[in-house]
C-alpha cells in the first residue's frame, strides 16, 4: 500500500495539522476506553490517523446521542456538521481540527470518502430509529448485521486502509472482525440499552428462545437472567466468537507493523466476551468489563512485539 505524503501548512490563522492531530489525540485519550490501548501500538502517523477518525465518530455520535436534546434539533446538528465536513472534504476552508486532520488521513492512507459516509449513515440509523415510546428493535439478525456493519464494520475498513494491506480478502474478513466487537458490545450492553427502551437482540431469536421482549424492556431490578435468557445470549455469543475467527485470518493480511496493534485490540474485546461467557452471560446484575490492569498487560505484550518487529525489521 503506497502512503502519500501531505505537508504540515495551513493559511494563515488556521490551526496547523500537527496541532489538530494533537486535539484528535486528546479525544481518543479521554474517551475510546479499548480503542486508545491499540492506538498506542501502531506507529505514530499511523497513530494519528486512527485518532483522527476516533475523534471523527465521537464527534458524531455525541450530536446523535444527546439525549437532553430533542430528536429534530440533533438531526439538524448532525446533518450540519456533516455538510461542514463534506465541503471540507471538498477542500474548502475549514477551522475544525478534527475535519483538518480526517481530510489528511483521507488522503495520505487512501480512504475512500465513501466509507465515512458509511460511518454517519451508522449514526443516522440508531438516530432515526428513536419512535417516540416505541422500543428500538431488529426482527432478524440480518437487519442487525446491516446495524453493526455500519457503526462497527465500517470502522474495521477504514482500519485496514490504515494498517496497510493488499490482499482484498481483508475487506471480508475486516467487516467480520467488526461485527465480533459489535456483537460483543451488545451483550455486554443488554440491560443499559433496555433501560433507553433499545433491544439489539433480534427479535427472532427472542421468540425462537421464548424470550418476552418486556421481560428486558421491564426488568425488575436486581434479578438476573432466566434460562431462556441465558441460552439467547449464549447464541449470540457464540456467533460472536464466529466471527472473532475473522480476526485471526486477518492479522496476516495487514502491514506487518500494524499487527501487534490490531492483536491489542482483538484481545482486549475477546476478553471481554469471555468474561460475559465465564459470568454464564449474567448481563443484568453486573456490567462486564476489562480492568485496566488487563488492558496495560495487554498492551504491553503489543508494543514488545512492535518493537521485535522494528529490530528484526
Amino acid at each position: 500500500m503506497t502512503v502519500k505524503r501531505t505537508m504540515d501548512r495551513d493559511a494563515p490563522g488556521q490551526l496547523t495539522l500537527s496541532g489538530a492531530y494533537a486535539v484528535c489525540r486528546a479525544i481518543a485519550k479521554r474517551e475510546a476506553k479499548n480503542f486508545y490501548y491499540a492506538f498506542v501500538a501502531l506507529p505514530k502517523p499511523r497513530r494519528n490517523a486512527i485518532c483522527a477518525i476516533y475523534a471523527f465518530m465521537r464527534k458524531a455520535d455525541d450530536l446523535a446521542d444527546d439525549e437532553n436534546v430533542p430528536i429534530a434539533e440533533r438531526r439538524a446538528g448532525l446533518e450540519a456538521w456533516l455538510a461542514g465536513w463534506r465541503a471540507a472534504s471538498a477542500g474548502g476552508a475549514t477551522s475544525d481540527p478534527v475535519f483538518i486532520a480526517v481530510r489528511d488521513a483521507t488522503l495520505r492512507f487512501q480512504i475512500p470518502l465513501t466509507l465515512l459516509d458509511e460511518l454517519a449513515a451508522g449514526v443516522t440509523m440508531d438516530l432515526d430509529s428513536v419512535h417516540g415510546s416505541a422500543p428500538d428493535t431488529y426482527a432478524t439478525f440480518d437487519d442487525l448485521y446491516r446495524y453493526c456493519y455500519l457503526v462497527a464494520s465500517v470502522v474495521g475498513l477504514v482500519c485496514i486502509h490504515i494498517f496497510g494491506y493488499t490482499d482484498p480478502r481483508a475487506e471480508k474478513l475486516a467487516e467480520e472482525t467488526g461485527i465480533a466487537f459489535q456483537l460483543t458490545n451488545i451483550l455486554r450492553d443488554v440491560a443499559e440499552d433496555a433501560e433507553r427502551n433499545r433491544v439489539y437482540l433480534p427479535l427472532e431469536d427472542l421468540r425462537a428462545h421464548g424470550v418476552a421482549l418486556d421481560g428486558l424492556l421491564k426488568r425488575v431490578k436486581g434479578t438476573g437472567p432466566s434460562a431462556a435468557e441465558r441460552a439467547l445470549l449464549k447464541e449470540i455469543g457464540g456467533r460472536a466468537e464466529k466471527y472473532y475467527r475473522s480476526a485471526d485470518a486477518l492479522m496476516p493480511l495487514i502491514d506487518k507493523e500494524s499487527r501487534p496493534a490490531l492483536g491489542v485490540l482483538v484481545e482486549i474485546y475477546h476478553a471481554l466476551l469471555k468474561r460475559i461467557e465465564a459470568a454464564d452471560f449474567d448481563v443484568f446484575l453486573r456490567r462486564a468489563s476489562v480492568s485496566t490492569i488487563e488492558k496495560m498487560r495487554i498492551l504491553a505484550v503489543g508494543m514488545m512485539k512492535m518493537s521485535w518487529m522494528r529490530i528484526a525489521g
